[in-house]
């Protein structure tokens, strides 16, 4: 089996996966990252003597296969055309692009290169999503109709490590996230089960300020937004992008002609299959409830990764993908159509639901009509934001909130 040789661009996030790119046959030949402290720590966890980068034009010129990008979410599309157009494979942390601009020119930058493009997305890779995937796909579930992607993640505001930890600094891109942007942990796993795409989508705000925290820097005001889509075989997802609702967890549900699929909240993994009573399968009961279990020669390998065995499996499919010279499932199509519901329904959200159709960037036309979009309410190096990230635009932390929030990261 061919050794990956791989290099690591944002070596804090990078470094996470470290177990699961060496138990899948890769070799971290390089890491690049600006802060010199977090490369020194990384690289005290890695076999071997890995090159040490903090310029990204001299980490490029190292010889490698591939290049995991782990670096800040709103900031991947530049760095990864960069990387196409040299011939090396992209594994890319979420979300693709930021802006329909940069979709439109990463699709461009990928059809050309003789590197390949994946999404680095691992919570379809989650055992009771690839368990759903098996069901769906056996075609015992029938047509797809309806399905529900939620991811739930709410936080203690009022700890200061979680803020030096999560969002240290002022500019950070968390504080200016709106709510629909972070949507590939409840999306893709929808589209990875299904293979329903998108292509209309609206939504609506949960607006609720966090009134209760003491300590707060961020100026979005919306603790979800519910996200509607209909897709290109007539069923429709209902999803949400970072959600902080009580009591944190992941859930997805499957609904067909012939019965429906989910995976049960607060049960660790344990899915529930149902069917209709005129169309259950032979050796299946009407309810069905089990715990899906991974295959016992991997399970140790699987259950040491992050993310539910989930990290494990996206550097397997990427390099099985290298080395039989075959594009991944999650490629620049699947992840700038994540990326353009992102975006698109944060622009229904504030027109009050006013639906938007989700490009094809397969077809040159489509893209010629958002190549020059670069709307963006985040702000990047350089870069001012120039969209609202809030549906109430004045919205802002209290004075006193934001005032702790600087104290917090000073501790």
């Amino acid at each position: 089996m061919k050794t990956i040789r791989l290099g690591i661009f944002g070596a804090k996030r990078g470094s996470n996966n470290l177990k699961s790119i060496l138990v899948n046959d890769g070799e971290i030949v390089a890491l690049c990252d600006r802060d010199e402290a977090i490369l020194e720590d990384a690289v005290k966890e890695l076999p071997g003597n890995p090159a040490l980068y903090t310029d990204f034009d001299e980490f490029i010129k190292h010889d490698m296969d591939a290049v995991y990008m782990a670096n800040c979410f709103h900031e991947h599309t530049p760095f990864a055309i960069r990387l196409l157009e040299k011939g090396i494979h992209v594994l890319c942390e979420c979300t693709s692009n930021i802006t329909m601009a940069e979709g439109v020119a990463l699709v461009r930058a990928a059809e050309k290169s003789s590197a390949f493009f994946m999404l680095a997305e691992n919570y379809p890779f989650m055992q009771f999503n690839q368990e759903m995937r098996k069901v769906f796909r056996g075609g015992t579930l029938g047509k797809a109709l309806f399905a529900e992607g939620e991811y739930n993640h709410p936080m203690d505001f009022d700890d200061p490590k979680m803020h030096r930890r999560l969002r240290g600094y002022p500019e950070h891109w968390r504080n200016f996230i709106p709510a629909t942007y972070y949507i590939t942990h409840s999306l893709a796993p929808l589209m990875y089960i299904t293979g329903s795409h998108p292509i209309r989508v609206c939504a609506m705000p949960v607006y609720a300020p966090k009134d209760e925290a003491k300590i707060l820097g961020g100026m979005v005001g919306e603790r979800a937004a519910i996200i509607t889509s209909l897709n290109d075989d007539d069923s429709v997802y209902r999803v949400v992008g970072c959600s902080e609702f009580g009591a944190h967890g992941n859930a997805y549900r499957i609904c067909g002609t012939k019965g429906q699929m989910e995976n049960l909240r607060g049960m660790d993994g344990k899915v529930m299959l149902r069917y209709n009573d005129w169309e259950i399968p032979e050796g299946m009961e009407e309810v069905n409830f089990y715990q899906p279990q991974w295959p016992e020669e991997e399970r140790e390998l699987i259950e040491a990764s992050g993310h539910g065995g989930g990290d494990f499996f996206v550097f397997r499919e990427f390099f099985s993908c290298i080395r039989e010279n075959r594009k991944p499932e999650f490629d620049e199509y699947f992840a700038t159509t994540c990326a353009s519901v992102a975006i698109l329904a944060h622009r229904s959200l504030m027109e009050k639901g006013v639906p938007y159709d989700i490009p094809d960037f397969h077809k040159e036309e489509d893209r010629l009509k958002w190549e020059n979009d670069n709307i963006c309410p985040i702000p990047r190096p350089g870069i001012e934001a120039n969209f609202p990230c809030c549906s109430h635009p004045d919205y802002r932390p209290t004075e006193e909130q934001y005032q702790n929030y600087l104290a917090a990261l000073k501790e």
